[in-house]
């Protein structure tokens, strides 16, 4: 399920018919939207009455506001200079920018396996303060979802927007379909999250009174739970668990994705398991393009340098340690 704006500018038909243009080629698209519904905005409140964007138009709307980082001013600007290449083929005359800001290298917080069980803790301890039946309902989907998104490694789209049908609890099996990059791919489960997941299933059909369209539904049943209020819960979970009193980053749910990766690729290199082999595996698993993005993921993990080191025989002969003289 996708949030829909209402466009009120000139280009508001041209802007619906884009997006609508995207998401069949199977994009989700949910971000470029937001952004283009804020230009839009922008264009209302500007009186822009001519389809066409012009340099000072677009440089007027590309400017950096003080509080915004250079990640979001890339993120709304890509999304307008796409915006762009598409009215240019339909005809219609629009400045394209050979460049745009770059965005910032953002790290991100890597959650080491006592992390790991305390959010996890803080997810089974949880209790609402509000006994209305919904949010005890969604009290037992957050334990399930969070569980799936770490176990299996998903995007929170895809665990959010997952439809019952595509979860066989009996052989362990997920499908994915239409994810980023306009992928299907299928996920198997561990023995004990499918034993997890079928018990929740059967549980939410008699909570409800029927079989759920949506695995995870909302406060609404007919509708999924939204990608924010999940981003909501893990920074509550989080914040109450003793390791964000320490860090130096706050993670996010991504982060859990991220976990599952570095976690999953130090057990290959401690049993010795050629990555070489392997890696294919994994990035079809995640859903990823090739090797080269499942590597990235990898890229700063503590662990793997304590690895390294034991496999690696010759460095002290090639690169000797440095001797300081007293």
């Amino acid at each position: 399920m996708h949030k829909e704006y209402m466009y009120n500018s000139v280009f508001s038909k041209l802007i619906v018919d884009y997006i609508v243009s995207r998401r069949e080629a199977g994009f989700m698209y949910d971000n470029p939207a937001y952004w283009l519904y804020r230009f839009d905005q922008y264009c209302s409140d500007k009186d822009v009455r001519e389809t066409v964007i012009t340099k000072p138009l677009f440089e007027s709307w590309a400017s950096k506001s003080g509080t915004e980082t250079k990640t979001t001013q890339n993120n709304r600007l890509q999304a307008l200079r796409n915006f762009c290449v598409y009215l240019n083929t339909m005809g219609i005359p629009a400045y394209i920018p050979a460049n745009l800001p770059r965005p910032e290298k953002v790290v991100p917080y890597l959650m080491k396996d006592e992390d790991i069980r305390e959010f996890f803790k803080q997810v089974d301890l949880y209790e609402p303060r509000d006994p209305v039946p919904v949010f005890r309902r969604m009290a037992y989907e957050y334990k399930v979802l969070f569980r799936l998104i770490y176990c299996c490694g998903l995007r929170i789209n895809e665990a959010c927007s997952l439809k019952t049908e595509n979860l066989d609890t009996d052989n362990g099996l997920l499908t994915i379909y239409h994810s980023k990059g306009r992928k299907d791919r299928i996920v198997y489960l561990p023995e004990d999250l499918r034993k997890l997941c079928k018990d929740y299933r059967q549980w939410l059909n008699t909570y409800l009174g029927s079989a759920s369209v949506w695995f995870f539904p909302g406060r609404h049943p007919e509708h999924p739970v939204q990608k924010t209020s999940i981003d909501k819960k893990f920074n509550e979970f989080w914040n109450a668990t003793r390791s964000s009193k320490t860090c130096d980053k706050k993670p996010t749910v991504h982060c859990l994705r991220h976990a599952f990766v570095t976690k999953r690729i130090s057990n290959w290199m401690e049993a010795d398991i050629p990555l070489q082999v392997m890696m294919p595996y994994l990035s079809s698993y995640l859903g990823h393009m090739g090797s080269m993005e499942t590597y990235y993921y990898f890229h700063q993990v503590e662990d793997v340098f304590r690895t390294v080191r034991r496999k690696d025989v010759i460095s002290s002969r090639v690169i000797p340690e440095v001797q300081h003289e007293s």
